[in-house]
């Protein structure tokens, strides 16, 4: 069996090889809410706040299979995952502009990451506005 040390130094090699595949840039934006100190409210400020503004990534896309045909055919899905490193937080809701292969699109974070020793991915969907 492994010692710990062991296990880390190994997890950091990986990352290490891992974080080499990352083609890509994202700056990750959070929306600013504030609470009234009279009646607890939380409220939108109206503003994002920039969280990470040049975090080395990648995208990788999945098809999903065609839903059932319609009479304006069968709708194909894609799921969109982003890789980053472990040890940064990135909220569910939060909205991410990746730059990509030349290519710059805006997402949200659809839920919690699934974070590992080596890297975390998150599942994205299209940006379409704050909630």
């Amino acid at each position: 069996m492994l010692s710990e040390n062991s296990l880390v130094k190994i997890a950091g090699i990986a990352r290490k090889k891992l974080e080499m595949a990352y083609t890509g840039v994202c700056e990750v934006r959070e929306y600013v809410y504030s609470v009234d100190a009279k009646t607890g409210i939380t409220r939108p400020q109206g503003a994002e706040k920039v969280v990470y503004e040049v975090l080395p990534c990648r995208l990788s896309f999945e098809r999903v299979s065609a839903a059932q045909g319609t009479e304006l055919g069968a709708a194909i899905a894609q799921r969109v995952k982003l890789f980053c490193a472990p040890d940064v937080t990135i909220k569910p809701g939060s909205k991410i502009t990746v730059t990509q292969n030349g290519v710059t699109t805006e997402y949200t974070a659809s839920g919690p990451p699934a974070v590992y020793l080596t890297h975390q991915e998150v599942m994205l969907e299209l940006f379409r506005g704050w909630a």
